[in-house]
């Protein structure tokens, strides 16, 4: 029997709970360490989820526990030492997005890790949502024949009045690059999982709550290079209709030749025939569990699976440069308002 795999993780704010939750649920996963500045903190999340130790430094949990993995979910500022230090140490790393502080630096860690042949993956896990992947076969079947359009409307709820985010992640209220950076870049790593790349995108951005430092809704225009257009249409303010608004934090429709796809709230998918005026709905597995599905645990359970060489891994920061630039060339067309090519 192989040896469990150590796990070490950097951070322990509010979302590295649903890693450690997730690793502490896989038999073959060991939680060797956690580090965080503020260690009483780090030492309640060891408490909560049986990690071995705590530390408040991440150079000294490297070289006490070994581990085999490295889950960075410290803020992106940060992101680039703690990056440097795996490169150091030749470990393998998970690191939360948004990816690094700026796409220089996301491009910097990339260089350092594919220098010395160390595997670098982006935490980033709405692709592993599980509707998502049923919707990914749906399409790789033919279910829509060619697929014309895609649009998802973002409806979290949560952004308004002074207090907006502070009982969870109080950070949003001071990132000057809100919405598109912390939020639609899950879509847009959606988007190209299901679509492909992308050509051409414009976008029109606005800050309706002022107590907060950025954008927090806006439309993105996306021309795919299949052809098919795409529309993201983020609200942080306004809500939709679900029993958690956290669990797809919005609906999606596709529509196609053959039909139409959409899903809902809750994370339910529903089929059209053309010219028909009936869903019917989609029927799949799936656990209302963790975070979105239990997508943290599908993606981090992948990285495993592919650090032991069961097959490719998805998500390395090489291929997730992409959705950077992709977040840059939006900034640049709110900023121009012109639509802007995508290299």
């Amino acid at each position: 029997m192989a040896a469990p795999l150590k796990v070490a993780g950097a951070g322990a704010g509010f979302f590295s709970g649903f890693h450690y939750e997730a690793w502490s649920r896989m038999p073959d996963v060991v939680l060797a360490g956690v580090c965080d500045l503020d260690l009483p903190r780090a030492r309640a999340m060891a408490d909560q989820y049986g990690i071995a130790d705590t530390f408040d430094d991440a150079a000294r949990m490297l070289e006490d526990t070994r581990p085999d993995l490295l889950d960075i979910a410290v803020p992106p500022a940060a992101h680039l030492d703690i990056i440097r230090l795996g490169v150091q140490h030749g470990i393998p790393m998970i690191c939360q997005k948004p990816f690094c502080g700026t796409l220089q630096d996301a491009e910097a860690a990339v260089k350092l890790c594919e220098a010395v042949g160390v595997p670098l993956v982006v935490h980033e896990n709405f692709r592993f949502q599980p509707w998502y992947r049923r919707i990914k076969t749906l399409l790789d079947q033919g279910t829509l024949g060619s697929v014309f359009q895609v649009s998802f409307r973002l409806r979290p709820g949560d952004g308004q009045g002074p207090d907006a985010y502070l009982d969870r992640q109080p950070y949003f209220q001071k990132m000057k690059r809100f919405l598109v950076h912390e939020t639609a870049i899950h879509l847009i790593d959606v988007f190209r999982y299901l679509f492909g790349d992308v050509a051409r995108v414009y976008a029109d951005l606005t800050r309706l709550n002022p107590a907060i430092a950025g954008e927090d809704a806006g439309v993105i225009l996306f021309n795919f290079t299949s052809g098919i257009r795409g529309l993201f249409d983020g609200n942080r303010l306004a809500d939709h209709a679900a029993r958690n608004r956290r669990l797809t934090m919005g609906e999606l429709l596709i529509e196609g030749e053959a039909g139409s796809l959409q899903l809902n709230g809750d994370g339910r998918i529903f089929r059209r025939d053309h010219g028909s005026n009936d869903w019917s709905q989609v029927e799949y597995a799936w656990q209302d569990r963790g975070f979105g599905g239990d997508c943290v645990y599908a993606l981090q359970a992948h990285v495993v699976n592919g650090l032991t060489g069961a097959g490719p891994l998805e998500n390395t920061a090489r291929d997730y440069l992409e959705n950077l630039k992709i977040e840059d060339a939006v900034y640049r067309s709110n900023d121009t308002a012109q639509a802007i090519v995508l290299p």
